[in-house]
């Protein structure tokens, strides 16, 4: 059953009519998100064109944000791929947060692929053994920004479907720029509050968050990955400082892409993972990075806050830099 919600506390979804500038030009527009309960997805619309949907069942084992589609309406991101398609890295989920912890007193879990894990090994619809439970939506933090819609998430990582290791809060601000271009301010901040948590996750595959791809959008396939010190596609820019990573490409005659901003609330300097296949995402400062064993006492929380930008253009039609300039004064 579908049901549209309004923008009051304890609601699961947002209708709001919201009003941002794109250039100098004010371009009206309408944020409308709709919770489906029975397929356990919510979805954003903008100007009344679906935008990205945020997938939550219980049955999955973390939430993710899919489909992530570009202004003109094609696939930007990727998830599993169908059964009769081969897929590399199965486990990707399109856009999504997750990591390798391991709670005082109790087993490493990598949730990043826990989507390999099932209590049932023989049967391929078991429960996922760990899992990134969705527990609740929740109202965003006091404060409204003109122009814009918000939400939250509370999510709760779990191992062995029973004992808790942290719990997450996600915050959401999504912004119409008009052209069916839109930007997400999303705040992720995990706790430990059930004893001190190693972040175990190793120094090569981990990012916070995640995003991969289209492969229509790939450097293979025409794309281009471009970063904030103009470093160009992997080989300049995997494993490099940088506050912004581009990824775009020209699909059916359409250029478009998706930026991924490191909020300056971030500790800098920081590395990136990119991948010339599509998967990008931004590092922890390097001595909270993979290897060094991190410990987040109980008690304490830990933060990344990144803006997603998704345009028409390449880096330079869809003024990056300074979409970016903007996000980092509190502008956007």
């Amino acid at each position: 059953m579908k049901h549209v919600l309004t923008l009051a506390v304890g609601c699961l979804a947002l209708v709001a009519a919201v009003r941002a500038e794109s250039g100098g030009d004010k371009a009206a527009a309408t944020i409308e998100l709709t919770d489906d309960a029975k397929a356990s997805a919510l979805t954003v619309r903008i100007a009344g064109k679906e935008a990205l949907v945020y997938q939550y069942a219980d049955d999955l084992e973390l939430p993710f944000f899919y489909p992530v589609r570009s202004p003109s309406g094609k696939l930007m991101t990727l998830k599993i791929a169908d059964k009769e398609k081969k897929q590399n890295y199965p486990h990707h989920r399109s856009f999504w947060f997750t990591d390798k912890i391991q709670l005082a007193g109790h087993r490493d879990v990598n949730f990043y692929a826990a989507y390999y894990g099932r209590l049932d090994k023989k049967d391929p619809k078991s429960a996922f053994r760990d899992r990134i439970k969705h527990v609740a939506f929740a109202p965003a933090p006091a404060g409204k920004t003109q122009g814009a819609a918000r939400i939250g998430m509370k999510l709760l990582w779990q191992a062995d479907r029973k004992t808790a290791y942290l719990d997450e809060r996600r915050d959401m601000r999504i912004v119409a720029l008009g052209s069916g271009e839109y930007f997400l301010d999303i705040t992720f901040t995990v706790t430990a509050s059930y004893g001190d948590v190693r972040f175990t996750s190793d120094a090569v595959h981990y990012a916070w968050p995640y995003v991969r791809m289209h492969p229509q959008f790939s450097v293979q396939q025409g794309g281009r990955i471009t970063n904030s010190e103009g470093g160009i596609n992997q080989k300049a820019t995997n494993n490099k400082v940088a506050k912004w990573v581009d990824y775009s490409g020209t699909v059916d005659g359409a250029t478009e892409g998706l930026a991924i901003f490191s909020h300056p609330d971030n500790t800098h300097p920081h590395k990136w993972l990119t991948r010339d296949y599509g998967c990008f995402g931004p590092r922890r400062i390097d001595k909270r990075s993979g290897n060094r064993q991190y410990v987040l006492g109980k008690g304490q929380s830990l933060t990344r806050r990144v803006g997603i930008f998704v345009h028409r253009g390449d880096v330079k039609a869809a003024g990056v830099v300074r979409r970016y300039a903007q996000y980092a004064a509190g502008k956007l």
